[in-house]
């Protein structure tokens, strides 16, 4: 009896020892199939949105470049001559294009996002202080070009840092 146990024994364990390096390898080569899907699965997203990231960061240079003080002043024309009436138009002007691209921001780097939110800010907060001191709109027209034609304006900044954010994303 001892001995049938013995011999069969003899005859299971290596089918055992097969049996279970055949799993183990079945397993791992399984495994290694399954990364590789992911990993091209991945790749295939990254290709697939890169065009809408791109896209995106076109529409915010866009903006940077609509709420340009200077463009922006030359783009909007006083409709009377109360400076507030006309700082009112132009931060209009600003909160509009704003809108229109505030779905962005899921496209893009956050760091992106928070230079562009700033120079918008930036900007408004010059016209709301330039215009508390100008007499009229042509005034305040004046002012503002002459204080964005000394210093670099805030969306210089956003439009750089956008510039370096689609080098990384390329």
């Amino acid at each position: 009896m001892e001995d049938k146990i013995i011999e069969g024994l003899a005859f299971a364990l290596p089918a055992l020892v097969t049996g279970g390096v055949a799993y183990f390898m079945f397993s791992a080569f399984l495994q290694r199939d399954e990364n590789e899907k992911k990993f091209e699965a991945l790749i295939q997203k990254k290709k697939d949105s890169l065009p809408t990231k791109l896209q995106a960061y076109e529409r915010l240079l866009l903006f940077c470049e609509r709420i340009n003080p200077a463009k922006l002043l030359t783009r909007v024309n006083p409709i009377g001559a109360d400076s507030d009436s006309y700082a009112h138009l132009l931060i209009a002007n600003i909160e509009q294009e704003y809108e229109h691209n505030l779905v962005q921001q899921i496209y893009v780097h956050e760091d992106a996002w928070k230079a562009v939110v700033g120079s918008k800010l930036s900007i408004i907060n010059k016209i709301r202080n330039t215009a508390e001191s100008s007499d009229n709109a042509q005034i305040l027209r004046e002012n503002l070009l002459i204080d964005y034609s000394q210093v670099e304006s805030p969306t210089e900044t956003a439009i750089a840092i956008i510039k370096q954010q689609v080098k990384r994303l390329i």
